[in-house]
């Protein structure tokens, strides 16, 4: 599973989904870019040539781990399969990745700032995402946008 997508990024928020964090190696997307959303605090990645994401690829993620992911990533993603490069060594491997499904999004933007991210938002974002881990145990849970719009919305409120 390559993560250059948003939070997945994040160790600590790996944690909270997936109750471990698996074994990591850094690596590079390329053809790909990582875009800010307009109104939202994480990013879209989309095919661009010549550009290039860096991240890191998940290494044995599980079935039921990558079902929890692709609940996580809903339904404004696709789970699509990519060549990433594993920067240690050049190693090319095939991996998941979860890409932007509205290619022609009038709402992307720019570059996407992991570290302002980190900063700025990680902390509500965690609380979000545990909120969306209590809601994934209950019969009838809420996905992932719905849990993260109605979280921000109170977030903005406060």
């Amino acid at each position: 599973m390559f993560s250059g997508d948003r939070a997945l990024l994040a160790d600590d928020v790996v944690r909270i989904l997936l109750k471990r964090v698996p074994q990591s190696s850094p690596a590079i997307l390329n053809n790909f870019h990582r875009f800010s959303i307009k109104g939202r605090v994480y990013p879209a990645i989309l095919p661009v040539e010549n550009k290039k994401v860096t991240g890191k690829v998940l290494l044995g993620i599980s079935d039921p781990e990558l079902n929890i992911l692709d609940t996580f990533e809903d339904v404004e993603y696709e789970r699509n399969t990519v060549e990433v490069s594993l920067m240690d060594n050049s190693e090319k491997l095939q991996a998941y990745t979860y890409v932007w499904g509205n290619s022609s999004d009038p709402n992307l933007y720019g570059d996407w700032d992991f570290e302002e991210w980190r900063r700025v938002h990680m902390k509500d974002f965690m609380k979000m995402t545990m909120g969306f881990v209590e809601e994934l145990e209950l019969p009838e849970s809420k996905p992932r946008v719905a849990t993260y719009e109605s979280f921000f919305q109170q977030s903005g409120d406060n």
